[in-house]
Order: C-alpha cells, then structure tokens, then sequence
C-alpha cells in the first residue's frame, strides 16, 4: 500500500470555472451582463397555472432544453433542477479547461462533487404523488424514491462526468451552496481533496411549494401586475420573497495543481464562518448577532482586517424582518463602516433560489471583482429608516474591489458567510 499524502496545511484553493444557469441570462456571460445591466429575470409563473395562488410570479429560468443536456428518456427521470445542475456544471468544467472525457480512471478519483440544494427535486416528487393519488399507478416512475431524494443531485454530476470521488450533497436551507462551498475548501485545504466541483441547484417553483409558502406569508402578493418589480430587498414596500430557480458552478482546486496546469485562477477562497441562532425553524433572532458572528468567523479565518472588504454580497430576500436583521448584523459586523461599504442584494433580480441562493451571490461577486463592477439592487424606490446602508440601488457602479464578503441566511436560524478574492490572472 502506498502511505497517506501528506499536504503543509492550510493549502489555497483557488475557483478556476464558473458556470451559470440563472433567471435572467443563462451562460455566465448573460449572467454577467444582466447583472451589470440590472436586468430582472422575474415574471408571471409558466411551469404551472398560478392562477389560484396569491403569489403567481417566479423567477423562471427561461428558454431551456434539458434535452441539450441529457436525451428525453434521461430527462425524464429526474427533477428540473438535474439539467440545469448538469448545465452549469458542463460550463464551469468548460471554463477551467478540464476536458474530463479525457481524464484516466485514476485522475477522476481525485475529482469530487460537492453541491447545495435546499428543495432538491420537488417538482418530480409532486408529479410521482400526483399519478398515485390519481389512481394511476402504472404511470408512477420506477425512479420515484432515487430521483426525489435531495442527494440524487450530487449523484447525477458524478454520474454525468464520471467523477469518483466524493459525492455529497448538503441540504442546510437557504445556506445550503453557501456550506457546500465552505465544506469544498476545507476539504482541499486540509488534503482531503485536490479538485471539486461544488455549487448548488435548486427548482422548487411548484404548486405544493408555491401554496406552502403563500400559507407561511413569506412570499411577494402585492405585485403580481408588475412581476419585473416584485422583488424589493431593503425597500420599505417590500412584502416578501420572489421565489427562484437556477444553478450555478464553482471549479475548486489546490492552488498549486491548478497552477502547474496554467489553469485561469478567477477567484481565491479565503475563509468560511457558519452560526446557528437556535432560535426559530423560520424567524430569525432579530439582534442580528450570530450572523454578524458568522460574517466575523469567516474574516478571522480569511486572517485579514475587516477594512479590506470592498463589497458584501447581501442574502437580502426582501421580507420585513430578514433585510432589517442582515442591516443590523452588517452593522454589528462592521460598525460605523458598515455605512461606508457597498453592498447588494441579486435577488432583487434573480428572486430566491433557495439553498442555491449563497453560490448565485459568490458568481455574482467573482464576476464583478473580475470585470470592474458591483451589482445593483434594483427596485429600490422607497428608503426605510431601518434599512439604512448602501445597498448600491438601481444601477451598478462601476469600481474594481478585491476582496467580498459573501453572506447568507437561512431556516433553522443557519447563517453562513465567505470571503473571496479576485483571481491573480482573468
């Protein structure tokens, strides 16, 4: 047998593709120019009827074929959010040059999955039961229980590229990308791995989904006339969340084995922090102090100063209580400068991706910090005395940052935070 590597801990790990299926530009370079540009991806529900919801707008993923992807047959054995996985992933391997068809069985052992999904495949799931309770039992899928499970996700990507190494799938609600993410650079920092494709998905537009959250008054019912403007995060008519849809890819390798490749290095991750405020399954403690302590966790572990941070990556869903408790953890986070730093909220544009909502905000910001910009929240109209920060609105501004903080917040009382830089070559 041969002895266990050994590796100097910690290692750098480096994001060297990026892929990006999203509401409003599929493709990293649409997803890039529509966030500049500001442009919303949100409008009136397609995948179903909504007419009897209070909420009928989404933010769609509009003008896909899974069938670009994967045959009809592959198509439909699986939940929406696969291809779309499958999609971003194909893009991110594309970017960082990795021509996996032509890796050797002993070189995909070393590539490993790591995604985020907090919904999983909802969509499949509602259909399966639907045709059973239906009375229609022959039409139920032999793939009802593998396809439903949230860690079929994972699978699928090692199935689709052959990878073997690890495949996990972490499911932590809204943080969920967030965590896949940290989980992925701690691995390779600490020689548990060399290269992983890490990210998230999420499809949960859904009846039962949809219904499920109108119950629960978390989502947007006032705009249904005007979808484009539904999303408000931090705006004082805001009234809830725009639910979304999409996946977005990250390449993470060891700095090095990416280097001796020649690989383009858009991003380095510097740090990770997660906090639990224990303290509700859906309403945040309202001090704002464990996400603040989780956005601290992850700057002492990036071991820079506070004041090096040039942009925040907001989770920002645009319910009451969320965008009024991220302002004060800012606030706790960065004191008197939290008034001074800009900071976002792409669900303005994108709506809520759910557990794929942290990694959308980390592409977000790996591609402002390369292409000289910082997103905007769009749909801000009417300040609010408890939302008093920056929150860039309505138009990007164009200035080059080199280090983000990436924040997020999810049910269960999960908060999760990184830092990223920008990449020593574009």
């Amino acid at each position: 047998m041969k002895p266990p590597r050994t590796y100097p801990t910690p290692r750098r790990v480096v994001i060297t593709g990026i892929g990006a299926v999203a509401p409003n530009g599929s493709g990293v370079e649409a997803y890039c120019h529509a966030l500049r540009r500001g442009t919303s991806g949100i409008g009136r529900i397609s995948l179903f009827a909504p007419d009897g919801l209070r909420c009928r707008v989404a933010a769609e993923v509009k003008d896909f074929a899974a069938a670009d992807f994967m045959s009809l047959q592959e198509a439909r054995r699986v939940g929406r959010a696969v291809p779309l996985l499958i999609a971003a992933t194909a893009e991110a391997l594309g970017r960082a040059r990795i021509d996996w068809q032509r890796l050797s069985t002993e070189q995909k052992q070393s590539w490993g999955v790591v995604i985020g999904s907090g919904g999983g495949t909802p969509d499949f799931m509602e259909e399966q039961y639907r045709r059973y309770f239906a009375d229609q039992l022959r039409r139920v899928s032999p793939y009802n229980v593998s396809s439903s499970t949230p860690g079929s996700l994972s699978s699928e990507v090692s199935l689709r590229f052959g990878f073997r190494g690890p495949s996990h799938l972490i499911s932590t609600g809204c943080t969920s990308s967030t965590d896949a993410l940290g989980y992925a650079f701690n691995m390779i920092r600490f020689g548990l791995a060399d290269h992983l494709v890490s990210g998230g998905a999420d499809a949960t537009i859904t009846p039962g989904v949809m219904q499920g959250f109108c119950i629960m008054g978390a989502v947007s019912v006032s705009r249904n006339h005007d979808p484009a403007t539904a999303s408000r995060p931090f705006d004082k008519t805001r009234d809830g969340f725009v639910l979304g849809e999409g996946a977005w890819v990250l390449i993470l390798e060891e700095r090095e084995l990416a280097l001796d490749r020649g690989a383009t290095v858009y991003a380095e991750v510097l740090g990770y922090g997660s906090t639990c405020d224990a303290h509700h399954r859906v309403r945040l403690e309202p001090s704002g102090e464990e996400p603040a302590r989780a956005m601290s966790l992850a700057i002492e572990d990036a071991n820079i100063a506070k004041d090096e941070i040039g942009y925040m990556a907001l989770h920002g869903t645009a319910t009451l209580l969320n965008d009024r408790t991220e302002t004060l953890a800012a606030k706790a986070c960065f004191g008197k400068r939290a008034y001074e730093l800009p900071m976002s909220s792409i669900k303005s544009m994108i709506g809520h991706p759910q557990g794929a909502s942290g990694v959308a905000g980390v592409v977000a910001a790996i591609l402002a910090m390369n292409h000289g910009f910082l997103p905007p929240t769009i749909n801000y109209a009417e300040a609010d005395p408890e939302c008093d920060l920056n929150y860039i609105p309505n138009h990007s501004i164009e200035r080059s940052t080199e280090i983000a903080l990436c924040n997020c917040i999810g049910f269960g009382s999960k908060n999760s935070a990184l830092v990223i830089a920008r990449g020593e070559t574009t």
